[in-house]
């Protein structure tokens, strides 16, 4: 086919291939839908350079791919680096390269797909409750030792129920089991869970409560892992024990209850005690007991042997005539020392009364001595004192004499004031 076309109106409607690229560019990178796109895929290669990571998403079938980049600012950012191999969701936007001519998809975030992507929401709400402190030791509440009544929450025409029924009979006959039944698979499941808790809370009567199911698939586990179960086990009032038929991994109403165990007949056998073992271990204390007192008997009886031997071999009335020499000594070391104080003080005292005696005015007197007393009793000291014709008495060694002054005669007085000598 020929085109007879002026030359003037080709070069006037051609572009440039500059031109054409921006029209591409501008459909693209304007079309909403392309401006924040999620695509799934295979991750077929992936080259690291020094801009960011450059790698081929493709259909797993082969049939299609797209380029993508992941800019180095942006990587840290990822919830999962693309590796060869993977399935991952991409979230990102559609931009042209113009130096080639290529369209790629510029990534903002990869998401691990199918049974990756549960898990990964799975650990992103397990984080987020364990920084809530939803799954802290310090919660965990212990379970009552011999509860009376409890209840069971797991679904009708689950074997789970049969199972725990034949446990508590057997274990612990007489017990009140209340059956809250529940969906324990399916997208019902969470709400019938949350619901059948409520309906224990209000009826009051049970002291634990048992959350169970038999073993499955991960898939059929998920309502364990839902929100709204976890936060109902975490507020119930009562200690809750999960018995969830799994060995893998724990689910989070096994990490929020206040025990776990791994299937419905362990966690009859944990909530409730065994009345055979509880009798075996009954006559074993028994058994235990009348040994200790027994042991203790013996004991005693041998440290009163050995006192009775420690009593003999002492000699009491020899000890008692031992304390009584001592008592004898000191009496006497005693007497000693008060004998001798005694005579010191009678020495002292002779002492104290010849040097009375010598200072006796009455001694003077016996040695030629006399008293002069004036008539009011005075003692005469000096001529001076007495007048001509006053009576004096003379107190003598023996009796004493009345006489009158007749004259005086006075001591001469030098021109000085003194008296001669």
């Amino acid at each position: 086919m020929t085109f007879d076309l002026p030359d003037s109106l080709i070069l006037d409607t051609a572009l440039s291939v500059s031109g054409l690229t921006d029209y591409i560019r501008l459909l693209l990178e304007q079309d909403e839908q392309l401006r924040q796109v999620w695509v799934t895929g295979e991750v077929s290669s992936a080259n690291h350079h020094r801009s960011g990571l450059f790698f081929t998403l493709q259909d797993t079938d082969r049939t299609a791919g797209i380029k993508c980049v992941v800019w180095n600012s942006q990587l840290p950012k990822l919830a999962q680096i693309p590796v060869p191999g993977e399935q991952i969701i991409i979230l990102g936007s559609i931009r042209l390269y113009p130096q080639r001519g290529e369209y790629q998809l510029s990534v903002w975030q990869t998401l691990p797909a199918g049974v990756g992507l549960q898990a990964l929401r799975y650990q992103q709400l397990k984080n987020r409750l364990l920084a809530e402190g939803l799954f802290d030791a310090q919660r965990k509440r212990s379970l009552p030792t011999h509860p009376q009544t409890i209840a069971v929450v797991t679904s009708p025409t689950a074997a789970a129920w049969g199972d725990i029924q034949k446990t508590l009979r057997q274990r612990y006959p007489g017990l009140q089991v209340l059956f809250s039944p529940a969906t324990v698979q399916g997208e019902q499941a969470p709400e019938s869970i949350v619901k059948a808790i409520e309906r224990v809370e209000r009826d009051g009567r049970a002291e634990v409560l048992i959350l169970s199911r038999g073993g499955g698939a991960v898939e059929e586990l998920a309502c364990f892992n839902d929100e709204r179960v976890v936060r109902s086990l975490a507020t119930c009032s009562i200690p809750v024990i999960t018995g969830i038929g799994h060995q893998r991994d724990e689910s989070l109403a096994d990490l929020v209850a206040d025990a776990c165990v791994h299937t419905p007949t362990a966690a009859a056998e944990m909530v409730v005690p065994s009345l055979s073992e509880l009798y075996t271990e009954h006559r074993g204390r028994v058994v235990a007991l009348h040994e200790a007192i027994y042991d203790s008997g013996k004991t005693a009886l041998n440290k009163l042997e050995v006192l009775r031997n420690r009593l003999r071999r002492l000699r009491l009335d020899r000890q008692v005539q031992l304390e009584m020499d001592k008592l004898a000594w000191k009496r006497q070391h005693l007497v000693q020392i008060t004998t001798g104080r005694s005579q010191q003080a009678t020495q002292h005292l002779e002492l104290l009364r010849q040097k009375l005696a010598s200072l006796d005015p009455k001694a003077v007197l016996q040695r030629g001595y006399a008293v002069v007393r004036q008539e009011d009793g005075a003692i005469a000291r000096s001529a001076a004192e007495l007048t001509v014709g006053e009576d004096l008495l003379i107190q003598l060694g023996q009796g004493g004499v009345k006489v009158k002054v007749m004259e005086l005669t006075l001591p001469a007085i030098n021109r000085r004031g003194f008296l001669a000598q």
